[in-house]
Parts: structure tokens; sequence; C-alpha cells
């Protein structure tokens, strides 16, 4: 068992010239306090790649994307799994782990691409487009992956399409990941139009070999620009640029590697560049820095998920003392989103 004060030797050789002394000092005690709660309570922290560092670092037995986070959940042996990420990610981890406690230490962690589409909003798309399978983002609430036929991930999103062999896919709910989608597949793309005043909306055009996509994006990806990566390659002419495949399609175009958020981190470790720009949530760009301590990976900073960052080591620790906030699923929804989860953990 680590004392804080050699909690605080571990944080500080990870995190030094990233967060001030002062503050690794006092997360150190904190650090200590949950790691000792997860003994007492037989409990697991998974954490997301974007959650801030002294979290990251500190106390989660495992981090990843919120899907390699689940394969963990239910691999572990405990009785709590707390999962530091947003809503949809716990709910996640409640789905394929029913007969675990699954705690989130914030009830603000919710997501804005989650929110963009309902249950309802799913059904009326096969409706408008019927016989055209679902496919849905992982990123998405528990009552939409039940609507779904197959679910993805942004990894394997164009090897799941390609295993419907349909001419038409309603792929949901991310605009800009159908869009990167469907250029690498070679589909078009239609959005229905919404009507903000009577939240109904028409299909559109009606093409063959096309996307049925959706206006719901993620508030962090949506920001960055082509601009951004322009002032960045004017500043440092060799800088090799990351872009989530969540970003707009014409900042993916431009950027020299596009991937899931486990895939940047493995090109970063695995290539050799002067600089590295990661466009996503800044957080993650600590984490790797933390990790390789390679000082050439540059980061937006001021692109910081607001819902991610409600997340914090008290809420953690307040969780796991007061078994707090803990996810619940609706039985029949869980069956149903499991089964589209469950698909697409078939496709390698």
């Amino acid at each position: 068992m680590e004392t804080a004060a050699q909690t605080y030797q571990i944080l500080q050789n990870k995190l030094s010239g990233l967060i001030p002394d002062f503050e690794i000092k006092q997360k150190a005690e904190l650090v200590a306090e949950i790691n000792q709660l997860k003994r007492e309570k037989n409990a697991i922290i998974l954490g997301h790649n974007y959650m801030e560092p002294a979290l990251y670092h500190g106390v989660a037995d495992y981090t990843g994307d919120s899907l390699e986070l689940c394969h963990r959940a239910k691999e572990a042996e405990s009785d709590i799994v707390v999962f530091c990420g947003v809503e949809f990610m716990a709910e996640t981890a409640k789905i394929l782990n029913p007969d675990r406690t699954v705690l989130i230490p914030s009830q603000k962690a919710g997501c804005s691409l989650a929110s963009s589409i309902t249950a309802n909003d799913v059904r009326k798309l096969k409706k408008m487009y019927p016989g055209a399978p679902v496919v849905t983002y992982i990123n998405s609430n528990a009552d939409v992956k039940a609507e779904t036929d197959i679910c993805c991930t942004s990894g394997n999103a164009a090897k799941v399409v390609a295993s419907l062999d349909a001419d038409r896919v309603i792929f949901i709910p991310d605009e800009y990941l159908a869009r990167n989608v469907a250029r690498e597949t070679g589909k078009n793309i239609i959005v229905p139009n919404r009507n903000l005043e009577t939240n109904e909306f028409t299909s559109g055009q009606q093409l063959e070999q096309a996307f049925i996509g959706w206006p719901g994006k993620c508030e962090v990806h949506d920001r960055f620009t082509v601009d951004d990566i322009a002032d960045v390659r004017a500043q440092h002419p060799n800088v090799v640029v990351l872009a989530h495949p969540e970003c707009p399609p014409e900042v993916a175009a431009a950027a020299d590697f596009s991937g899931s958020t486990s895939a940047m981190i493995k090109y970063v470790k695995d290539v050799d560049a002067e600089h590295l720009l990661l466009l996503t949530e800044c957080s993650m760009a600590d984490n790797i820095i933390a990790e390789t301590r390679q000082e050439n990976v540059l980061r937006l900073c001021s692109h910081r998920c607001p819902h991610m960052a409600q997340i914090t080591l008290e809420d953690t620790k307040q969780a796991l003392l007061q078994t707090r906030y803990e996810i619940q699923v609706d039985a029949e929804i869980a069956a149903k989103a499991k089964a589209s989860i469950d698909r697409m953990m078939e496709i390698h």
C-alpha cells in the first residue's frame, strides 16, 4: 500500500512539467485515499483516454477507449466498477456486465453527441428508409443501441459497414464520422432535414449506394478546423497531424492520419516525427506525454470536453465511499442493446 508521500513521487515522475508541483501534492493525497478504497471495496476504476492526468495515471486500473474499458470490466474480478468517462460508456459497461455494480462519479457527465438522437428518432428513420440496416456508433445511449442492428466504433466502422453488404445504410448519430466513413467506403451520404420547431424531418434525396446520416456532432471535435492545421504547419513544417474521425471531413482529409483514440496512441508510439499534433480532446495529449515523455506532442489546449471534465478525483472518491450514482439499464433495452454490441464484436 502506497502512502501519500510515495504516491506523490510516482505522480511527480509522471506529471512534472504538465501540472504544477503543488497540484501534484494535493492530488497525491486523494489518489492514495482512492487506491485504499478500491482495495477495501473490491473495486476497479476504468479511466477513459480523456480523463485528467492525475486520475488517468494515478487511480485507473485500466485505461483506453470506451469499448476497450468495457472489455476490461467484463474480464476483471471485482464487485464494483467505477467508470471514469461519460454516461453512455458506463451504460455500455453495465449492459455487458449486468451482474456488477457500475458507478459513474458524476451525474453531469453527459455527451452532446449521444444526446443528439433519441430512440424515437431512430424508429422514424427506419420508417423513412425501410429495410436499411442501422449502424450505430458506440457513442450513443442504451435506448438508441436497442433500436440498432449493429454497433460500431470509430476504428471498425468501415469494416462493420462492409459486413452488411447493403446498398443503403442508416449510420448514426455522428454526421462527421458518417461522412468520413462514406468517403472511405465509396458511398454517397444523405442527412435528413430536421424542422427544429416541430422536431420532424424529411428524407431529402433518395440515392442508391448511400449512407443515411444524422446531424449529431461531438462539440469538441466539431471545433477543429483546417485553419488550425495550417497555422501549426506554418510554425512546424514537419509536423505530423492526427485527427479523430469525429472531426469535420475536411479536417480529417487534411490530416496525415485519422483514427480512433487507441489508434492515435499506437501511431504516436510507433511513428518517428519531429512534431505531432493531436486533434482530439486535449487531456489525451497530456496523458500520452506523461506516458511516453515525448515532448514533441502538440495539442490545442482550449479543446477540453466539458462533460469529461466533470469526472474528478474527489467525485471518484465519493462514488466509492457512498456507492453513489449507480448505473441502471432497463432489462429489455439492455438485452436489445447487447445484441447490437455482440454483433459488432463478432467482426474482427
